[in-house]
């Protein structure tokens, strides 16, 4: 047996590794996508999270192919060439023979694209999303082919061809549109210009995602993946043993070639199956560990609004009774004033003037109306937030308990001790709300 021939069973076997690694890598992706709850644009909470909504910007680019409004886009065009290739081999008798074939494909002219941070918006309000870094998945906005007669030949495309050209270019455009729907996991962080967050490319993040399919394809997409890469890799380890199987190295029997096929299949499943295992338990590790982080978000919020609303009752109450004092000394001043106006005999009014322009300096312009609004507006935001993080902690924490009964999951969360999470109710509330008296 040659020697390159020796190795192809070792080839095959870390081929079929690769395979279970992509295999598993895949999986552990599908659950991530199914492990987070998509939260709200306004909930949005420091850390790894799942949005849903519609692309916006101020500014939106235009795509270089479709022209139509959008915050990313990449295009190509690829022109087809085909050509005749004479050759000579030696046939199995050992003369000298020629013969021809036809030749033919596709090769890219030009290409480019761009992209711009843009605001993700849904029901609640907005978030920053910058795209740099991402996996993006954008939509096909434009696909035609057109011969050299066409406008778009020349006017999109280069003006010099390729060898063997056959005068025929493909134009295709992906693009996401303004106001298309979008699927977006990536870690979020704090703006640097305002108290807001955004979502973007982070080294430790597991993933970031930008995807114009929904949710569920995407999951089914990483599900085929999996299995997929599982049976490519398991065809590569069966191949690669029964080649040398075949070739004699294992016994002339058919019973004993088959000896190795077997082994290495079931090698193979054993190493799945542990590969399995390990991938499950740190995903429902780290499922736990997201279900105590969204507790602690609703001890934040609650700490938030514990410190930020009686600082604003104080504010408003302040301004109020400050403004109350004003309207007293000014009807005080008006009422002085009816009763000794200009030219007629008593108290000179001009008396009154140090002490209306003193009020005027305190006060030169009420601002309690505001104040008020203001504070109202922080009371509904406090609390949007509170009931945002608490519908937060009851969804995954509606998933984490699923998953603890499912099998064969079930099997792998008791190796790490994980018990059910009860959910939050309203009879559960024992914090006391922030009583406003104004």
């Amino acid at each position: 047996m040659d020697q390159p021939e020796v190795w192809i069973p070792w080839v095959g076997s870390l081929l079929a590794l690769l395979c279970l690694w992509g295999a598993l890598r895949a999986n552990r992706r599908k659950r991530m996508v199914d492990n987070l709850p998509t939260s709200k644009t306004t909930g949005v909470f420091i850390g790894l999270v799942e949005v849903k909504g519609r692309a916006e910007s101020v500014r939106p680019l235009t795509s270089f192919l479709a022209n139509c409004a959008c915050v990313h886009y990449t295009w190509s065009v690829d022109e087809h060439w085909s050509r005749t290739v004479t050759e000579t081999y030696t046939d199995s008798k050992g003369k000298m023979q020629t013969r021809t074939r036809h030749e033919s494909g596709w090769t890219n002219v030009a290409r480019g694209g761009e992209q711009i941070p843009f605001h993700l918006r849904d029901d609640c309000g907005t978030l920053l999303i910058r795209p740099a870094g991402a996996q993006l998945e954008p939509a096909s906005v434009f696909s035609e082919t057109v011969g050299r007669g066409h406008p778009l030949y020349y006017g999109k495309g280069p003006p010099h061809a390729v060898s063997n050209s056959d005068h025929r270019r493909r134009f295709v455009e992906e693009a996401i549109p303004i106001q298309a729907q979008l699927y977006v996991l990536g870690q979020a962080r704090e703006r640097a210009d305002v108290v807001a967050a955004e979502i973007a490319a982070d080294e430790k993040a597991p993933m970031f995602l930008i995807s114009s399919r929904p949710e569920e394809l995407i999951s089914r997409g990483y599900s085929w993946s999996y299995w997929g890469w599982l049976i490519l890799g398991l065809l590569l380890a069966v191949a690669g043993w029964g080649f040398a199987a075949q070739r004699g190295d294992f016994g002339r029997t058919p019973a004993m070639a088959a000896i190795p096929c077997v082994l290495a299949g079931l090698a193979y499943g054993l190493a799945a199956t542990l590969g399995w295992v390990w991938m499950v338990f740190n995903s429902m590790i780290d499922l736990r560990q997201r279900v105590n982080q969204a507790w602690s978000l609703i001890d934040i919020q609650l700490k938030r609004r514990h410190d930020l609303i009686p600082n604003l009752v104080r504010t408003v109450t302040s301004l109020r009774d400050h403004e109350r004092q004003l309207q007293t000394e000014l009807a005080a001043l008006r009422a002085q004033l009816a009763a000794t106006p200009p030219g007629v005999a008593g108290p000179d009014y001009q008396g009154c003037r140090p002490l209306l322009l003193a009020v005027a300096e305190r006060y030169p312009e009420l601002k309690s109306q505001p104040a008020f609004l203001d504070l109202q507006k922080n009371l509904a935001d406090t609390e949007q937030r509170i009931a945002l993080a608490r519908g937060y902690f009851n969804e995954i924490a509606t998933y984490h308990n699923t998953r603890l009964e499912i099998i064969p999951d079930r099997f792998v969360a008791a190796l790490a001790g994980m018990q059910p999470r009860p959910l939050m109710a309203a009879a559960d509330f024992e914090r006391a709300a922030v009583t406003v008296e104004v």
